[in-house]
């Protein structure tokens, strides 16, 4: 299987990059594709069908299309997904793939996480993260660009080709945009990759089963109510602008008032049957005492929303601890007291660091983020010191 190419990389063959990537592309897009080449816009049914219902990526293998329409393809198009490789599986069943993209020198990484009557599919948006919140290890690692809509759809069409040659009976149920990344900064991508997900020709999958988190892009949240049904989550994780920029610095850009007003539009676009889910990482002694779940509590009140509360999974370095059960429950009992639900995200796969905020790949860092945090580490300390080692 090829590797799909992000645009800009250039390290395809010259006959491969004037070839047009089909996988992730929207059935409208598709249809246009078809008929600026003098066919019907039909033909593109056919081929969503190929490649999402039957896992072909060779269109000779296209049999209900002539074979004239097959070797002309072959020639002006491709299927190409990014190749994927295995980690062991977790103790839990967990699964987690390496995902080359671009040139095959950097990865992401997705994962699966198997529970009764239904398999999610955890996939990232960007190499690296744009973004860098305090106790999140992808955002440690810096950030090297946005993935194409072929690697973003790629990471679930060959993670289901895989589990198909197993044997497995439960194909993918549902998609989060939770891995490394933040969805809203690869907006086009990831709202085309979206449709194809739950598009019936794609894989089919209810658009309620489709999330995008973000960490609070309040413009692209706006966009998003008007191009997309999919669920939305947002990565909270604190009730006060000065603790919440503290711990996810686009707080400083988009404040909690400006955040949830765009919640609160999004809503309204998309109907009283919606709601918001609210993701919060509780850190001991940061955000998980009882006066923060008040605070909560208050500030959701009116919000048509649940809450997922995600016990702080570690890494090395992060200077963070994951609370007591104990307190984590009372801080979930305040909260469902307080009419608000809430519910506790089972850790899954940490033994693999496959868990939420542990997902690393294999980034080129262009922005130098991960040398300041490695001088950080290491006791250079002061900001003489880390200019020298993060300027260009």
């Amino acid at each position: 299987m090829r590797r799909a190419e992000r645009a800009g990389t250039g390290s395809e063959s010259a006959a491969a990059d004037a070839r047009v990537n089909l996988l992730g592309m929207p059935r409208t897009e598709l249809e246009r594709f078809f008929v600026d080449l003098g066919e019907k816009p039909w033909r593109a049914k056919q081929v969503m069908k190929w490649i999402y219902h039957a896992g072909v990526s060779e269109f000779d293998a296209m049999t209900d299309i002539s074979r004239t329409l097959r070797g002309r393809l072959t020639e002006i198009a491709c299927i190409e997904a990014p190749e994927l490789t295995p980690f062991p599986t977790a103790a839990d069943g967990t699964r987690k793939w390496s995902v080359a993209v671009g040139d095959g020198s950097e990865q992401v990484e997705a994962v699966l996480i198997p529970e009764a009557g239904r398999a999610t599919l955890c996939i990232s948006s960007q190499v690296g993260c744009i973004l860098d919140c305090a106790f999140c290890a992808t955002g440690k690692q810096g950030f090297n660009g946005n993935l194409s809509r072929a690697e973003i759809v790629g990471q679930a069409w060959a993670a289901a080709r895989q589990l198909a040659s197993e044997g497995s009976g439960r194909g993918i149920t549902n998609i989060v945009f939770m891995g490394m990344g933040e969805p809203l900064y690869n907006f086009d991508a990831v709202v085309d990759a979206a449709s194809v997900f739950a598009d019936d020709l794609g894989f089919g999958i209810s658009r309620r089963r489709v999330t995008i988190s973000t960490a609070g892009v309040v413009p692209r949240i706006r966009e998003l109510a008007s191009r997309s049904e999919v669920s939305l989550a947002v990565s909270l994780h604190a009730a006060e602008d000065e603790l919440r920029s503290e711990l996810v610095p686009l707080n400083r850009k988009y404040p909690i008032a400006e955040l949830l007003a765009a919640c609160r539009h999004w809503l309204g676009q998309l109907g009283d049957r919606r709601s918001v889910t609210i993701e919060y990482t509780l850190m001991e002694g940061v955000n998980d005492a009882l006066a923060d779940a008040v605070k909560l509590a208050g500030l959701l009140g009116d919000l048509r929303c649940k809450v997922n509360l995600i016990p702080f999974n570690p890494f090395p370095g992060s200077g963070f601890k994951r609370p007591s059960m104990q307190g984590v429950r009372a801080f979930q009992t305040h909260l469902l007291n307080a009419g608000i639900p809430a519910m506790l995200r089972t850790t899954r796969g940490d033994d693999i660091t496959a868990a939420c905020g542990q997902l690393v790949g294999l980034v080129r860092d262009r922005t130098r983020r991960k040398a300041r945090h490695r001088a950080r580490r290491t006791g250079m300390a002061t900001d003489e010191q880390l200019l020298r080692v993060t300027s260009p």
